[in-house]
């Protein structure tokens, strides 16, 4: 069995992941080198989904925008490479234990 190393852009606790960004950037009219995501409800799948249609971007957008309480418009300015840390952090975040 194979244990994934976390990264050093990653902070994993039980109910919230950390990421440094690799620039600093402007979320909620605030300068930041690191975003926050809680951990997901269910409602917040729900209103994700019903926000974004058949558009599964918009609704992974909806949903990070949320958890990290950020205008989805602000991590529309993100870079790639830190919006793709973000979706390594949700999916640490939202897997079982046992993984």
């Amino acid at each position: 069995m194979t244990t994934k190393k976390t990264p050093a852009w990653l902070t994993v606790s039980a109910d919230r992941v950390t990421v440094t960004l690799s620039k600093p950037t402007e979320l909620n009219s605030v300068k930041v080198d690191t975003v926050s995501l809680r951990s997901p409800t269910v409602r917040d799948i729900r209103a994700a989904q019903q926000g974004a249609g058949d558009d599964d971007e918009q609704r992974e957008l909806n949903l990070f925008a949320s958890l990290a309480e950020v205008s989805a418009k602000d991590l529309e300015g993100l870079a790639l490479k830190d919006y793709t840390r973000l979706q390594t952090a949700y999916f640490r975040l939202v897997q079982d234990d046992d993984v």
